[in-house]
Order: structure tokens, then sequence, then C-alpha cells
């Protein structure tokens, strides 16, 4: 079975590229940063500042390789093939995201230009009957305000569905809110890079708080540096 590979608008192409807007298919495909090993007969070129989205290029065809979302928390490994739900994208056996993972990879989307909680909450609307909470718990690990927020955000959308998400589910992420309201952190680190780094650079550049968004990228960049060496002329 290969591995992740999905469709989507062609949003950063470089113009020109295709002759036909028909043409414009965007291909990408979600994969554990050690496949990039695998790619040594294809140009790479490392696409953002963690290095999360490879431009693989052969002749004139080309496709996404993403490794993990733009603030290098959430990373993709092994267990989201593992995990891979199986189906046949352009005649081609290969494997789609889990419910789980897919709600893990948008969780952070939430720019002013670009926000994908209605994604997380159709998703969620979609599969609420057997989403393996678990499992979204260990994906988001210490950033489980994320998961509450949309959680509540879900509610919010859909009011008579909100007790159809498992009352143990809130009861655990509302059992860590009370208690960070009973013995808050006071040494915790200010995270609104992680979501935005354009929106919040006022305080990390003016007011000098924490930039956790490259505390996080130079750690990723640190562990996987041997796979974005360019290769000896």
């Amino acid at each position: 079975m290969g591995d992740p590979f999905f469709f989507g608008p062609l949003d950063n192409c470089p113009k020109g590229l295709f002759q036909n807007p028909e043409e414009a298919i965007h291909y990408f495909g979600l994969v554990p940063e050690k496949t990039l090993e695998a790619l040594n007969p294809f140009k790479i070129r490392y696409d953002d500042a963690a290095s999360i989205t490879e431009n693989v290029w052969k002749d004139e065809y080309f496709v996404d390789l993403i490794t993990g979302m733009s603030n290098a928390v959430i990373r993709v490994d092994e267990t989201w093939i593992d995990r891979g739900q199986a189906s046949t994208v352009l005649d081609v056996p290969t494997r789609i995201l889990s419910a789980e993972e897919f709600i893990a990879s948008k969780i952070f989307v939430t720019r002013r230009e670009r926000f994908d909680g209605a994604d997380v909450a159709h998703v969620i609307y979609a599969t609420r009957d057997h989403l393996d909470w678990q499992r979204l718990f260990a994906l988001v690990g210490d950033h489980w305000e994320m998961l509450l927020w949309s959680l509540i955000f879900f509610r919010y959308v859909y009011p008579r569905h909100a007790n159809e998400v498992p009352r143990e589910v809130l009861h655990e992420l509302m059992s860590r809110f009370e208690q960070d309201l009973t013995d808050p952190k006071l040494d915790a680190p200010f995270r609104g890079s992680l979501i935005d780094e354009n929106m919040f650079a006022i305080d990390v550049k003016e007011w000098g708080l924490e930039n956790e968004i490259e505390k996080y990228r130079s750690k990723h960049r640190h562990e996987h540096s041997h796979l974005h060496e360019k290769p000896a002329a």
C-alpha cells in the first residue's frame, strides 16, 4: 500500500508552470520525514521555515510532500500511515488520512487569512460515533486546549448534536482546564506564535514575549538536518 496522497487547490504554483488551467491539479501527500530519504532520483526544494513542505520534482511533474504542520508542533510519523484508510486515487491504491489525524492536521489552522475550524467541525460531525478520542488526545499532547476549543466551537455550530461527543472526553478536558485555573502555570510561555506568527508578531518583536514557533521549528531542523543537507557537488 502506498503513502497517503490527496488532492487540493493549487494555491502557490508559480505562474506559467501549466499551459492550461485544467492541468493545475495540486498533488500533495503526508509522509513521515524519513520517507524523503528514498527520493534520491527526484529534486527536492524545501519550501518553508521549518522544512515542513517539500516540493518534489521529476521532469515536468511535481508533488508537495507535507511532513508536518507549519508550526512544527504536529508531525507526521509512521503511525499516520499505519492508521490510514485504504482507498484508490487516480486508479492508484493508496491510503487517506483517518479522521483523527485529519483533525490534528487542521487544529492549528486558525489564521486571519485561513481558518480550518469548519473542516474540523465537519469531520467531528461526520465521524462522531466512532472517533478514537484517545488517539486525538495523543496527537495534540500538551496542546489539549486546541482540542477543547474545537469542541466548544462544534457545540456552538451543532447544538443539538453536542451531547454526542462523549461526556468523558469533555470531562477530561474541563478537568484539565479547572486544574489550570486552580494551579496556574505562572512560568508558561506565550504561545501566540503557534497560532499565527504574523498576527502575534508584535508580542514577540516589540513586547519581548517568547517565540515558541521558532523553538519548535529549530528543534525540528536540528533533529532532521541530515535529511535537508544538499549533496556535495
